[in-house]
This record gives C-alpha cells, structure tokens and sequence, in this order.
C-alpha cells in the first residue's frame, strides 16, 4: 500500500509543480509585458511619472490593504467602501475645527465602527457579506445624503492641508502606505490575531472546532479594514477639499483589483499585505500606461477588469492543483 502510495504522491507533486511553474510563468509573461508596453510609451519612463504612479497607487492601496484583511478572513469583499470612505471623508473635514489630530482620530473611530459593525454581524450570525455590505453601502448614502441635504461638506478648519504636504517630493499619502503596509504584514505574519485570521479563512468550520474565536476575529479584521478606509477617507477628502456622497468614486472596484491583481485569492486563507502593496501598483501602472496613450476611462476600467479576471482564474487554478 506504501509502495503504490508513494509513486502516486510523487505524480501529483509533479502535476503540482507544473500547474505552479505554468501559472507562475503566466504572472511573469504579464508583468514583463506590462514593462514593455511602459518602456514604449511616451513620457512613461520619467521621475514626475513614477510619482504619479505612486501617488495614484497610495489612496487605493491603503483601502486595499483592509480589504485584505476581510478577503483573507474569508469574508470575501465588501462593496460598501466608496460609501464608507465618502462618509468619513464628511465627518474629517466637518470636524477640522477640533484639529488635524483629533479630526483623524475621531475619522478612525467612526470608519472602524462602521464597517466593525458589519464584521460582527458577518462573524457571529453569518451573514452573507456581499449581500451584508450591498445593504450597507444604501444605507450609509442615505444617511450621509440625508445628514448633509446632498450638500458638500467644506472644511471647518485648515489642518487638512497637512495631509497633503510632499516630504521630499512625495505625497505623504505614499509614506503612509509603505509605513501601513509593513505594519498589516507584520500584524499579519507575527501576531495571534494574523495566525487565526489566516486558519480562519482557510475552513471557518475546522477554525470554529479547534476553539478559535471565529466571530471576534472577524469582527476585528472588519474593524482593521474600517480603520484603513478611514485613512484613505482622509486623504481622498483632504486632497479634494471637499466631501459627498461621490467622494469614493470607483474606490470599492478599484481596491477589489488591486487585492485580487497581487493574487489573494477571494476565498480566504492566504494572502499578503506585501501582495497588494504590489497589485495596487501594477493597476496604477497599467491605468498611466492607457492614460499616457491617450485612451478613454471606458477602456482603462475594461482593461483592470481583464486583469482582475485573469487573476481570478490563475489563482483558481493554482488553488485546484494544490488540492487535487
């Protein structure tokens, strides 16, 4: 039985390993592909450009590393950030008058509580969450519209604007994100809380059965995430000067594409900080690379929608070969 066991266990490896090299060689093919298409662009290869890449890549990636945290939980997405963000992004900026400081805290507060809400609702009754958040993302606009009359929200005070320095020729909001993006891996790979987030996205039952709080780990992810949209709820409003409804924009896509372009997969259990730091960036590249060549915002979205499909697929296959 030993013996015809081993020489089974050896093919599947094999079949493992190809699968692996092949989609590997796939994300390579992209990525050498994506680098050929910038060197062959006007204006691509150029500092004020990497900046704007950055730049572009740090308010999406910041809301991309708490999605992370819902998508490796297991949680699959949530599609109330635009939401989420534009009602923050209100209350930072109604709040300026207390300071940058307490304003930001008070942003944290409300963003964690928002979305922690939902994470409990998902973590201890199991709610569908795409459902959850699809309910939350009306109810938040309604409450934000009917709050604000539909209205803008200005500034009460000036200490915004800090949010929009340049350290040494930076956005701040870049700084930010690299600075985030060590602490959620490290949250991540070195804490109790990042261990039992990843078992926990790995098979909830066999989590729940081993004793693991499956509940308050999903709730603290989605408080993690809240807090996260938060702070792009603050640069985005801050970087605007002003705030409504429409703030987030397409920011709930876009996040979604940049988690799923570093190859998290949506059914939880693996996944990095790191990852998506990495995702966000090929999506902002990619995005310059279509705006440099003049083409319209109808084919950019088309196009993240491919990558964001191609992923979905390689991740998939590489999943069903580790299993088979």
């Amino acid at each position: 039985m030993t013996a015809l066991a081993a020489p089974a266990r050896e093919a599947a490896a094999a079949r493992r390993t190809r699968a692996e090299l092949a989609t590997d060689g796939v994300v390579v093919v992209v990525v050498v592909a994506v680098l050929l298409a910038g060197l062959s662009t006007d204006r691509f290869v150029s500092v004020a450009n990497a900046k704007a890449i950055l730049t572009s890549a740090s308010l999406v990636g910041v809301c991309a590393l708490g999605l992370t945290l819902i998508m490796i939980g297991g949680s699959a997405v949530s599609l109330a950030i635009s939401q989420t963000v534009a009602a923050v992004g209100m209350v930072f900026l109604s709040a300026q008058s207390l300071g940058l400081v307490p304003a930001l805290l008070l942003a944290v507060v409300v963003g964690a509580l928002v979305t922690g809400v939902q994470g409990a609702v998902v973590g201890h009754a199991g709610a569908n969450p795409v459902v959850l958040t699809i309910a939350a993302s009306f109810a938040i606009a309604g409450v934000a519209t009917g709050v604000t009359d539909g209205v803008s929200v200005s500034p009460s005070g000036t200490g915004y604007d800090h949010l929009n320095a340049t350290p040494a020729g930076l956005p701040l909001s870049v700084y930010v994100l690299v600075a985030l993006t060590l602490g959620v891996e490290w949250t991540l790979r070195r804490t109790g809380f990042g261990r039992s987030l990843y078992l926990v996205g790995e098979n909830r039952r066999a989590a729940r059965a081993a004793g693991l709080a499956v509940g308050r780990t999903t709730t603290l992810a989605w408080l993690g995430a809240g807090a996260l949209f938060a702070v792009t709820a603050a640069f985005t409003a801050a970087f605007n000067t002003s705030a409504n409804v429409n703030l987030g924009g397409t920011l709930t896509f876009d996040a979604i594409a940049a988690v799923l372009a570093g190859g998290t997969p949506i059914t939880g259990g693996r996944g990095s900080a790191v990852r998506t730091f990495l995702g966000a960036v090929l999506i902002a590249a990619v995005s310059d690379i279509l705006l440099l060549r003049g083409y319209s915002t109808g084919v950019q979205v088309l196009v993240k929608g491919l990558i964001v499909l191609g992923v979905v697929v390689l991740v998939h296959l590489r999943t069903r070969s580790r299993q088979a």
